[in-house]
């Protein structure tokens, strides 16, 4: 029974992070977002890579995939830097939220498909 009594608060503590995450059916993928400019608050980091970007007078914020997923495909941190002008096509939350999931990155020349 004791040992039950500290298993679970720390069940509960090791699920939160599960619980905040978003999921990916959280996104529209029925509509397609295009949009250039420059990035700032960029996160190159895990679960996944994160960002800000101007769309539509806001400030909406980037869900990138995991780092390792980004460097397999070809996409650098140097190239995704803050300040860095790209261009992002991904896919709007259903709830309205400034916020997308990023399919792929132009990066210069470069097009990086994320997914």
């Amino acid at each position: 029974m004791r040992s039950l009594l500290f298993a679970i608060p720390l069940a509960l503590a090791a699920a939160t992070p599960a619980f905040a995450h978003h999921g990916w059916s959280s996104y529209d993928a029925d509509k397609t977002i295009k949009v250039s400019g420059a990035l700032s608050d960029v996160v190159w980091g895990n679960p996944h890579g994160t960002a800000k970007i101007k769309y539509q007078g806001e400030t909406w914020d980037v869900i990138l995939a995991p780092v390792s997923r980004m460097e397999a495909r070809g996409l650098t941190k140097a190239m995704v830097g803050s300040g860095k002008t790209v261009t992002l096509e991904g896919y709007p939350r259903k709830d309205g939220t400034a916020e997308m999931r990023i399919e792929r990155v132009t990066a210069g020349m470069q097009t990086v498909e994320l997914r």
